[in-house]
């Protein structure tokens, strides 16, 4: 038998985008609002489309990108979401605190992931300025909509 033929007899998970019958929660930052109304309309939008019923999308909202995590492990414990998506914009500024809150929420959010096996999308903006959070938060928001569905299908599958 080729290589060729050996490769084709791999068993292959294929990307699966059907939202149908999945549960996903969604933490978005309170900081920068309009940001992560944007992020959070783009998500929910796209969600839906990709077949998640709105009874099964649940939203809480948070002070900040440092309280997302612990947001996050409560709901992935609870047992009822298949996936959940991480949401806010953190804005340069002239001081270190940036860097912090940027690397911090980013460590945090994939510390509940790897825990609790719950996929966690990541739609938390780091960007220089405000200009460039609004060109990137609907695209970033939808992306993070498909990357929860997509993993929660991948989990299922692999299982």
């Amino acid at each position: 038998m080729s290589s060729t033929q050996q490769i084709n007899e791999i068993n292959k998970i294929a990307p699966d985008l059907a939202g149908v019958g999945l549960c996903v929660g969604i933490v978005v930052s309170r900081f920068n609002p309009e940001i992560g109304e944007g992020l959070r309309q783009a998500c929910v939008t796209e969600l839906i489309r990709l077949g998640v019923d709105a009874r099964n999308i649940t939203l809480a909202s948070v002070p900040g990108a440092l309280e997302l995590p612990l947001v996050l492990q409560t709901m992935a414990q609870s047992s009822r979401f298949h996936a959940l998506v991480a949401m806010g914009c953190v804005i340069r500024g002239e001081t270190y605190h940036f860097e912090v809150v940027s690397n911090e929420s980013a460590r945090g959010i994939l510390n509940v992931q790897l825990n609790t096996g719950i996929p966690i999308a990541n739609a938390v903006l780091t960007t220089e300025d405000d200009d460039q959070a609004l060109v990137r938060m609907t695209v970033k928001g939808t992306e993070a909509a498909q990357a929860a569905v997509e993993m929660a299908n991948l989990l299922r599958a692999v299982k």
